[in-house]
């Protein structure tokens, strides 16, 4: 490996690491904030959807707004059964104009989701810690291309659910493409089992797997705090290979 790819190895880890730590220190900043008012709110009566939304939307509209990150949806994804009148139920505004997300009139089969077997409320909730999960496609919220980022709040010692926001990879692409790109490397993100979620290798695509492919042989490098992973490959090199 040479020098100069090693550089773009850093380089593109860094890129990684600052532009997903932003939205990730915004759930952090009021997830303690918001499981204080949670347990007031409890002690006044039985906790229900409509006193978790109230509660809720002010962070959910403040990060939808989030400086330099394209956030397309948030709001809170309460703990299975936490709900006095609801067994499950997501506090949850987005797209341009910031409205709730309103599931049951959608569709039936999304009123009474089991949420807790999916990646990004199944992980912040057993480990206690944010987490990055994607690529997916959204079919509760925006059935396209998305990536969740979640942190888990806690009342006492208690995890009520996550904070979370999306972020959909289209537009993902379409900022951390020029920065990979400036690199002079061909740049790809994946995610921890190595599903593609932007790449600057037109060969490529969103939710590929890089196992089995020409990428397999590359470095994986672990992007700090952000559980994503670039793999850079000198464009030279690998036109060679190709000649």
């Amino acid at each position: 490996m040479s020098t100069d790819t090693t550089t773009a190895i850093e380089a593109a880890a860094t890129i990684v690491r600052d532009y997903f730590s932003s939205p990730i220190r915004a759930l952090l900043g009021w997830v303690t904030p918001l499981g204080e008012q949670v347990a007031a709110a409890e002690r006044s009566g039985p906790l229900t959807r409509a006193k978790i939304d109230a509660l809720v939307r002010p962070y959910a509209l403040e990060t939808l707004d989030l400086p330099g990150v394209p956030v397309y949806g948030a709001g809170f994804i309460a703990a299975i059964d936490l709900l006095a009148d609801a067994h499950s139920h997501l506090a949850w505004w987005q797209g341009e104009d910031r409205r709730q997300l309103v599931l049951a009139s959608q569709s039936v089969n999304k009123e009474n989701i089991d949420y807790s077997a999916l990646e990004w409320y199944r992980v912040p909730m057993s480990t206690g810690d944010p987490h990055v999960a994607g690529p997916y496609v959204d079919y509760l919220c925006s059935d396209e291309y998305t990536i969740t980022i979640a942190a888990p709040a806690e009342v006492d010692g208690t995890r009520i659910g996550v904070a979370g926001l999306d972020l959909l990879v289209a537009a993902v692409e379409r900022e951390l493409t020029p920065r990979f790109t400036a690199l002079g490397h061909e740049v790809t993100l994946t995610n921890g089992v190595g599903r593609v979620v932007v790449s600057t290798d037109p060969r490529c695509a969103t939710g590929d797997s890089v196992r089995g492919s020409r990428l397999a042989s590359l470095p994986r490098v672990a992007c700090e705090g952000v559980a994503l992973d670039v793999i850079v490959e000198d464009v030279v090199a690998d036109r060679s290979r190709h000649s």
